[in-house]
């Protein structure tokens, strides 16, 4: 009678970068032929633990150079303390622990929480990456998710069809510093909808199936005219991450290229201590240069490839595309084409950056942005607002959002002349650029109707700056109005309901002689008059 370890197999499947569509890395899943293994390891951890690491021995057979993922339940870690046999599993393989993260799985009701948080920091403590599985669609409480504060998050594709959701579990996962996963993955709209959500890695049969060997190329759906990534003051560098082909310090010349040759769309080799930390760069092109010479096998063969190895160039796992690009610029002019080495912050390798996939994504962000403004001010439109607010919203963040526009403008046209109108809306948006300050975002919404959005705090000083300033066009004095409501968490459920609670607190403003500003609260009735009438005077709905 056969054992269970021989009705067993596992299959890779890959998991996809959605910024680069290039495989970050392979989650091993179990596939027994006969019984339910898997069933029997949610109830015995000392079973998932030994399953964890022969998924492990699994993949060094396959001798694949990518980071891993494996899968343990929670229970097993808060029973076992952590896991001896995969760390055993990868220290045999001669892998790195940095190279795996664990993926850990519900249920977790009933698992001791401080248990499997120990657990969890021993892990961590050895090098393993964490990743919290089934968030969404699992049973994981959100205390215990951010007190895990894990390096990846994985959303079921089901929750794909409620994008406030998975909107606002992208900005915890920025305040957690964790990329946010999307499994399941299907079809490409699935596709589109997780990259318009803002996340960074998927995985499923839309790119590749689960398979016998590791894949490398996966299935690249089409770019949907449109869809990007939600604007950040600067894309995160863990968007671009890719794997680092690593060797220890020691490595010869030989070994380097024996890497090189059977894996050519691998750019270059880093060599790292016993700790995992990058001591030297080996460049593709430059190092095979230096081996094809007259002499060069017989000179280096033998020798360690440190020699012809350059200092490496890294940057924290923190850091922003531009932040590389600065790494990048103050370097020699022939490394340009050099990967940069990720850090974690101990200072080890978590996979490296290709200057290429930056330029090309930080290139795309540039022309979407460019598309957007308003040709008369340079201002974003109404679709850079209405989106931040969306995100505001699903990040539970109090705001205020303010209409401003010229009084009488038409009146203007037709006494000035269009041009001195022309130049009246750019002086008023230049205005509010530069009242505006950290979290303010002003917008451009066509003809003279600008977009604010602001913390309430902000507003008192920028009001005073744009609405107090003597404005004229053609020696014609202009007045404007500026209305505003103020949203609590929960008080609006999208961009639209805040339009429509701002809508009569325009129609309010406009109404007021002269200057004016009208201020209200999404759900509450009446409104306060700031300027245009008696300073400071409610009116009550009713």
């Amino acid at each position: 009678m056969r054992s269970w370890t021989e009705s067993l197999r596992f299959v890779f499947q890959p998991v996809v970068n959605l910024t680069t569509f290039g495989v970050a890395a392979l989650e091993i899943l179990a596939r027994p032929e006969t019984g339910d293994v898997l069933g029997e390891a949610r109830r015995d951890p000392e079973l998932d633990g030994r399953l964890a690491a022969l998924a492990l021995r699994a993949a060094a057979r396959r001798e694949t150079l990518l980071p891993l993922h494996v899968n343990v339940f929670a229970g097993t870690l808060a029973d076992l303390g952590g896991l001896a046999p995969l760390h055993d599993a990868v220290r045999a393989a001669g892998r790195l622990p940095w190279e795996v993260t664990v993926d850990i799985g519900p249920p977790f009701t009933h698992v001791p929480q401080r248990a499997l948080l120990d657990a969890v920091a021993v892990l961590r403590g050895q090098g393993f990456r964490i990743s919290a599985d089934g968030v969404g669609d699992g049973d994981a409480p959100l205390r215990l998710l951010t007190d895990l504060a894990p390096d990846v998050v994985k959303l079921d594709a089901s929750l794909l069809s409620r994008p406030a959701a998975v909107r606002a579990m992208r900005t915890l996962c920025e305040q957690l510093g964790a990329l946010l996963a999307v499994e399941g993955v299907e079809t490409e709209r699935q596709c589109a909808a997780a990259v318009s959500a803002g996340a960074q890695l998927a995985q499923g049969e839309l790119f590749a199936p689960p398979s016998r060997l590791p894949v490398v190329d996966v299935y690249v759906p089409p770019r949907t005219p449109g869809v990007v990534p939600p604007p950040r003051s600067g894309p995160s560098v863990r968007e671009f991450l890719r794997p680092a082909a690593v060797l220890p310090m020691t490595a010869s010349a030989a070994q380097v290229r024996a890497l090189l040759t059977s894996s050519p769309d691998v750019s270059g080799v880093l060599l790292v201590d016993g700790a995992g930390v990058p001591v030297r760069s080996v460049h593709r092109s430059r190092f095979l240069l230096s081996l094809s010479g007259r002499y060069g096998h017989a000179l280096y063969a033998d020798r360690p490839a440190a020699r012809l190895g350059d200092p490496p160039r890294t940057v924290d796992v923190d850091a922003t595309a531009w932040q590389v690009l600065d790494v990048v610029a103050v370097g020699d002019r022939d490394r340009t084409s050099d990967d940069v080495a990720v850090v974690d912050h101990h200072g080890r390798c978590v996979g490296v950056v290709r200057l290429a996939d930056l330029v090309r994504a930080l290139a795309e962000t540039r022309v979407e942005e460019a598309a957007g403004l308003n040709p008369l001010t340079r201002l974003p439109g109404s679709d850079a607002i209405t989106g931040e607010v969306d995100r505001r919203i699903a990040a539970g963040r109090l705001f205020a959002l303010s209409w401003l526009d010229i009084d009488h403008f038409k009146q203007v046209n037709d006494g000035a002349g269009f041009a001195a109108g022309d130049e009246l809306i750019r002086a008023v948006g230049r205005a509010l650029q530069q009242a505006a300050h950290g979290a303010t975002r002003v917008g451009h919404i066509g003809g003279d109707d600008f977009l604010v959005l602001a913390e309430p705090g902000s507003l008192e000083p920028l009001a005073a700056r744009v609405l107090d300033a003597p404005w004229s066009a053609g020696g014609l004095p202009v007045t404007l109005s500026l209305a505003t409501v103020v949203c609590a968490p929960g008080s609006v459920a999208d961009h639209r309901q805040a339009a429509a609670c701002l809508a009569p607190l325009k129609k309010a403003a406009k109404a007021l002689r002269g200057g004016s500003w009208v201020l209200g609260h999404a759900g509450l009735p009446g409104h306060e008059i700031r300027r245009g009438g008696s300073r400071a005077t409610t009116v009550r709905a009713g």
